[in-house]
C-alpha cells in the first residue's frame, strides 16, 4: 500500500489509487477508513471515468495514529490532503468529503482552491459546535474510549442509536486506536469555524448535501451554499448524519450529474 507523507511533521498517509481519468479525492469521516467508499458503492460508480484516490485520515485506518490533540488541527489535516495529492502527481482533483472530511472541503476551497476542479460535502459544514461529538455518539464516548477501548464505544453508540450499526462501519470503527480517535476529536471539536467573508469569497464548483434528519449539518449546508458564488444544495430526505452515504444511488443520482457538467 502507498503512503504519502505530510512535509510538516512526517506522518504516514496511506492512499488507494483506483481508474484512470481527471482525479478525485475523497476523504472518509470521524472513525471510518478509506475503505467505506469501496464499501458503500462509491468507488465502482466512478472508476469508469476517474481517478479514484481515497485516502485514511491521520489517526485512522493503516495511518500514522499521532497521540496529542494538535496534531490533529485542520490546517494539518489540509496539508495531508494536499499531500497525498502530491504523491499520485495531481495537481489539481475534484474533492468529495463526508462528515469531518466534507468539513476540510470548506477548508481547502479557502486555502488551496487553485488544487481544486470541485467540492462536494457530504454531511458536513464549515464549523462544528462544541458538544457535536457528544449529540453525534453519545455523551460518555470519551470515558468509553478512556475505559473500554473501541469495543465501549461502539457498544455505547449501539445502544444510543437503539440498533446494530452496519457492519462496514462497525469494522471500520473497532479497527481504530482509541487514544488516537480521542486526541482527534478533542483537537476537531476545537476547531474555529470557516469566516462566512471566507466563504463568500470561494468560487470552486461546489454541491453541498446532507441529510434532513441530519439538522446541525442540514442548516450549515444551506448557509454555506447561500453565500458561495457557485454553490448548489441539496437535500437527503429522511437521511441522518450516520447514513448520509447509504444507500449510495440517490447521492450518485445528483453527484454524478454534477461532476459531468464540469467537464
Amino acid at each position: 500500500m502507498p503512503f504519502a507523507h505530510n512535509p510538516d511533521d512526517g506522518v504516514e498517509l496511506a492512499y488507494d489509487v483506483v481508474g484512470e481519468g481527471t482525479p478525485i479525492l475523497l476523504v472518509h469521516g470521524s472513525a471510518l477508513s478509506k475503505a467505506i467508499w469501496r464499501g458503500f458503492g462509491y468507488t465502482k460508480a466512478f472508476r469508469d471515468q476517474y481517478q479514484i484516490i481515497t485516502m485514511d485520515l491521520r489517526g485512522h485506518g493503516r495511518s500514522s495514529k499521532p497521540l496529542t490533540p494538535d496534531a490533529y488541527r485542520m490546517e494539518t489535516l489540509v496539508a495531508d490532503a494536499l499531500a497525498v495529492l502530491d504523491a499520485v502527481d495531481a495537481p489539481q482533483a475534484h474533492y468529495g468529503g463526508y462528515s469531518v472530511g466534507a468539513r476540510m472541503a470548506f477548508s481547502l476551497a479557502v486555502t488551496a482552491p487553485e488544487r481544486l476542479l470541485s467540492i462536494t460535502s457530504l454531511g458536513g459544514g464549515y464549523h462544528i459546535e462544541p458538544g457535536s461529538i457528544g449529540r453525534l455518539f453519545f455523551p460518555e464516548y470519551d470515558g468509553a474510549l478512556a475505559t473500554g477501548g473501541m469495543p465501549a464505544f461502539v457498544d455505547g453508540w449501539q445502544a444510543r442509536i437503539g440498533r446494530p450499526l452496519d457492519a462496514q462501519t462497525k469494522a471500520a470503527f473497532l479497527a481504530n486506536d482509541a487514544g488516537a480517535l480521542r486526541a482527534y476529536f478533542a483537537q476537531t471539536q476545537a476547531d474555529a469555524a470557516v469566516p462566512e467573508d471566507a466563504l463568500a469569497a470561494i468560487t470552486t464548483p461546489a454541491l453541498l448535501m446532507a441529510g434532513t434528519a441530519d439538522t446541525g449539518r442540514l442548516a450549515d449546508s444551506q448557509r454555506a451554499a447561500s453565500l458561495m458564488a457557485h454553490a448548489r444544495f441539496v437535500e437527503l430526505p429522511g437521511r441522518n448524519h450516520g447514513n448520509t452515504l447509504i444507500p449510495a444511488q440517490p447521492v450518485l443520482d445528483e453527484w454524478l450529474p454534477f461532476l459531468d457538467s464540469l467537464r
